[in-house]
């Protein structure tokens, strides 16, 4: 089992290796890859060392997976390349998701989609991912009619040079800036650029991307996605309307026994997901389950998973583990 991790120097790349060495992901050989400027850097991962070759190199080396994480267009050029050498691509950028060739996987709710024939499968966004692992048991159970997202993004899902601003920032050091605006003791109501109809691109991931997982496309979702100063993970403010009604104890129960899931939601002990607690964890964290008094079959959820771990690198390689699992590579 030759495994390559594309993008390997990245922030994804490092929590993917992470990921790797705590689920004892089963390979022979591991390929690290990353762009021309990083290529002949070594990187010890369990005790050995692994020099980083370029795309070219890795595709040549015949890999059965190839997981992604080096951006849309860098997956767009070459992960048709590494399939139609025999590999499997998972891929975590924004390139193939809407693809209506290719399925978009969250292991828990959909990965029975899943073939030998399937050479590029992407990875979901992280702000979606984190969403549906919550909102598929209950559109199963109470059908899903329209759900309003507010999201409150770790500015770890920009990447290194974002967190680079922050930390500069904190200490009063100017710096490079990433956003347009100081991200330290503020919210900017912009992640990523904006589309047309005045949504960001990230806004209308969550809105189509959530069709496509659920295999819905009556379900209506509107989103606002937000940065904020934070590290560990992002957090989601859910506002889900059902066909028919519901109990709130029955809703905990069934996130409760939903694989991925960890239900935090005791008032009394002041019991709720928090990004600083998500920060380095797998699951998804869900609490301040509620009815929305307002509206009748509404219910408020508070999501909250570290985006570089289910969000990214952990999803990705549970898709590759679930390949392995059913001999499909």
């Amino acid at each position: 089992m030759k495994i390559a991790v594309v993008g390997a120097t990245g922030m994804v790349g490092e929590i993917m290796l992470k990921v790797l060495e705590e689920r004892n992901f089963p390979y022979t050989e591991l390929i690290l890859v990353a762009s021309e400027r990083s290529v002949g850097k070594v990187i010890e991962f369990k005790g050995e060392k692994h020099t980083v070759v370029g795309l070219q190199t890795a595709v040549d080396m015949k890999a059965d997976i190839a997981l992604f994480s080096a951006g849309g267009q860098t997956s767009l050029d070459w992960a048709p390349k590494f399939a139609a050498a025999g590999t499997t691509v998972i891929d975590n950028s924004s390139a193939w998701r809407m693809d209506p060739t290719k399925k978009l996987i969250v292991p828990e709710i959909n990965a029975n989609e899943l073939t030998k024939e399937d050479k590029i499968i992407a990875n979901p966004n992280c702000s979606t991912i984190q969403m549906v692992l919550a909102l598929a048991p209950l559109h199963k159970k109470y059908n899903i009619k329209r759900v309003i997202v507010s999201t409150y993004q770790s500015i770890t899902g920009t990447g290194v040079k974002a967190v680079e601003q922050f930390e500069n920032e904190c200490a009063g050091i100017e710096g490079d800036m990433v956003y347009k605006y100081k991200i330290n003791r503020n919210c900017i109501p912009q992640c990523d650029s904006f589309e047309p109809n005045g949504y960001t691109k990230e806004e209308m991931k969550l809105v189509k991307e959530t069709k496509k997982i659920l295999s819905d496309d009556s379900i209506k979702v509107t989103a606002t996605a937000v940065r904020v100063p934070v590290v560990g993970g992002h957090s989601e403010a859910v506002n889900v309307e059902f066909s028919n009604d519901f109990e709130v104890n029955d809703i905990r129960t069934i996130l409760s026994q939903t694989d991925g899931i960890v239900v935090q939601d005791n008032l009394d002990t002041f019991t709720y997901p928090m990004p600083r607690y998500a920060e380095g964890k797998n699951d998804v964290f869900v609490g301040r389950i509620r009815r929305d008094e307002s509206q009748d079959n509404t219910l408020n959820m508070w999501i909250v998973a570290d985006n570089l771990r289910k969000g990214a690198a952990t999803n990705t390689i549970q898709i590759a583990e679930y390949l392995v699992a059913h001999n499909l590579v």
